[in-house]
């Protein structure tokens, strides 16, 4: 080892050798997060990456073996950054990570809360204007109430304590109300989207869908209108319905006599994003 050193400090490229180790061992340092700290313990690092008292030859494998690994493991985190892009979708197919489904639940009189439900969708297809079926099947254990999104969506200002929400969650995906254990999902399918010729309140192409909603085990006809506008190579699909949860075998939540409680109706909002 000795000799090998020896001949390093003679050789007479010595010190673009010496600039190359560190501007390797800056790389290493700066990318340890995600490469070299995935495959060394980093109480090891430090002694790993200190290079001078091993030989030049080694040095340069390990330099050059460490810095393709992480650039292969760079090259995966930017795969898995790309987003739903990357993955394999038809047309007609809905993008599960940014679709949501958003629910108001108002309140009876001034002593409740209203509430602002949001959850997401396990599949969905929807092609306007062709003949194949929408479907849209909603993930009912996702559903959460209260979230800062869901809120903003219903412009629902008032404030509510997390033990209050915590509360309201428990109830809702509950056995008196969505029982999500032996519900676990809501489906709209046998549905058809297509064009009215008229422009939505956001003054863009309006639809119609129409389908069957079963929620609860029990299906009902809906009709509504939504709109579609083409963003950042997607269909952006927006539109409402109404339903009474007495429809579909549920009972209105209520407290203290009635004296605190939700109304029959809720309002069912989709925010979809579908490949072109």
């Amino acid at each position: 080892m000795q000799a090998c050193i020896r001949d390093f400090n003679q050789h007479p490229f010595r010190d673009t050798l010496r600039r190359v180790q560190r501007r390797i061992n800056a790389d290493l340092y700066r990318f340890s997060g995600i490469g070299v700290a995935g495959m060394l313990p980093k109480v090891f690092m430090h002694e790993f990456l200190n290079f001078r008292s091993l030989p030049l030859g080694l040095v340069l494998s390990l330099s050059v073996g460490l810095t393709l690994c992480l650039t292969d493991r760079c090259a995966g985190q930017e795969e898995l950054t790309k987003g739903p892009k990357s993955v394999e979708l038809r047309p007609g197919d809905l993008n599960l990570e940014f679709s949501r489904v958003y629910i108001f639940v108002d309140k009876t009189n001034n002593l409740g809360h209203s509430h602002g439900v949001e959850g997401k969708l396990k599949s969905g297809r929807l092609m306007p204007d062709v003949q194949e079926p929408v479907s849209l099947v909603f993930d009912m254990k996702s559903f959460v109430a209260d979230t800062p999104t869901a809120r903003k969506v219903f412009a629902i200002d008032a404030e509510i304590d997390a033990a209050t929400v915590r509360k309201v969650n428990q109830n809702m995906l509950g056995k008196e109300i969505l029982d999500v254990q032996g519900f676990p999902e809501a489906v709209f399918q046998k549905a058809t989207m297509k064009k009215t010729g008229k422009q939505s309140t956001r003054g863009l192409p309006e639809y119609q869908l129409e389908g069957e909603f079963t929620l609860h085990g029990v299906t009902r006809r809906v009709t509504f209108p939504c709109d579609l506008e083409i963003k950042d190579g997607w269909h952006h699909i927006r539109g409402k319905f109404t339903i009474r949860q007495t429809d579909f075998g549920i009972k209105p939540y209520t407290k203290a006599f009635g004296a605190v409680g939700i109304k029959d109706e809720l309002v069912i909002q989709g925010d979809l994003w579908v490949v072109p």
